[in-house]
């Protein structure tokens, strides 16, 4: 098993590295991948030191899986061309999430879709993962007609540049400036630009993705993405109308029972999930599950996710080891 991880260097291409360690992904040779000035440079992967190399020379050495974490422009551009030599691409950019040819897959909910066909998978957001984990067994069963989404994230979403201003601005150094405004002490309603709607591209890849991940145009979507100086995850609290009835004892025990959920949520012991207990872990938290009694059939809840992890590099190598088990590659 030829693996690539394009973008090793990256933040999240270092998590990448980190999980398929931890979760002894079978590798025989491992690629780092990274843009031309990175290449030469060492790095170090289960006790072994592995030179960066470029993406050209990547591509002529035709991995079985590509784990792109490298931005949008270089996902679109060299995506295709491992694909074409053979390679598996999954790819951590918003470059292919909504290309109607390519699946947007969360291995607990739609992975067996993949089919040997399928070349280039797309993971999704962040942000949209952790909801969908939460989301998927409800909308099973009780069906989701609307939803209202407000979110808190991790500044380690924007990257290294952002947690060295967290952390400059917290030492009073002046420093280089990742967002328009101070992020220390403050709250930024502002993730990824603006569209002509009047919402960020974060808040539009909450609708578009949830819809195409469960599958279902029809459930009405609006949400806020707000940018704290946090850097264990992203929270987000959520405003759920069903179709049908629910009880909330039903609600937690469902989401008890659903495969990378953990709830945590007693309130007589003040427990609920928080990104300072979810950094560093796979799961999904969910918590503060309760009815909205100001309308008929509607459920608050607070979900917590690692934005590093479950967000990006452990969803992209958990469906590396679906593609496995289901024979897609070998």
């Amino acid at each position: 098993m030829k693996v690539a991880v394009v973008g090793a260097t990256g933040m999240v291409g270092n998590i990448m590295l980190q999980v398929l360690a931890e979760r002894n992904f079978p590798i025989t040779e491992l690629l780092v991948v990274a843009s031309e000035k990175s290449v030469g440079k060492e790095m170090e992967f289960k006790g072994k030191i592995h030179k960066v190399i470029g993406l050209e020379e990547a591509v002529s050495k035709k991995p079985t899986i590509a784990l792109f974490s490298a931005g949008g422009y270089t996902s679109l551009e060299w995506a295709p061309k491992f694909a074409e030599v053979g390679t598996v691409v999954i790819d951590n950019s918003s470059a292919w999430r909504m290309d109607a040819t390519k699946k947007l897959v969360v291995p607990e909910i739609n992975a067996d879709n993949i089919t040997k066909e399928d070349k280039i998978i797309a993971n999704p957001n962040c942000s949209t993962i952790q909801l969908v984990m939460a989301l998927a067994p409800l909308h099973q069963k009780y069906g989701i007609k609307r939803l209202v989404i407000s979110t808190y994230q991790s500044i380690t979403g924007t990257g290294v540049k952002a947690v060295q201003q967290l952390e400059n601005e917290h030492n009073n150094v002046a420093g280089e400036m990742a967002y328009a405004y101070p992020i220390h002490k403050n709250a930024i309603p502002h993730c990824d630009v603006f569209e002509e709607n009047g919402y960020t591209k974060e808040e539009m890849k909450l609708v578009r993705e949830t819809q195409k991940i469960l599958n279902d145009k029809t459930i009405a979507i609006t949400a806020t993405a707000v940018r704290i100086p946090v850097v264990g995850g992203h929270s987000e609290a959520v405003n759920i109308e069903f179709e049908k009835e629910f009880d909330a004892s039903e609600i937690r025990k469902l989401l008890h029972h659903t495969d990378g959920v953990v709830v945590q949520d007693n309130l007589d012991t003040n427990t609920y999930p928080m990104p300072i207990y979810a950094q560093g872990k796979d799961a999904v938290f969910v918590g503060r599950i309760r009815r909205d009694y100001s309308q008929p059939k509607t459920l608050n809840m607070w979900i917590v996710s690692d934005n590093l992890r479950k967000g990006a590099a452990t969803n992209a190598v958990q469906i590396a080891e679906r593609l496995l088990e289901n024979k897609i590659i070998s």
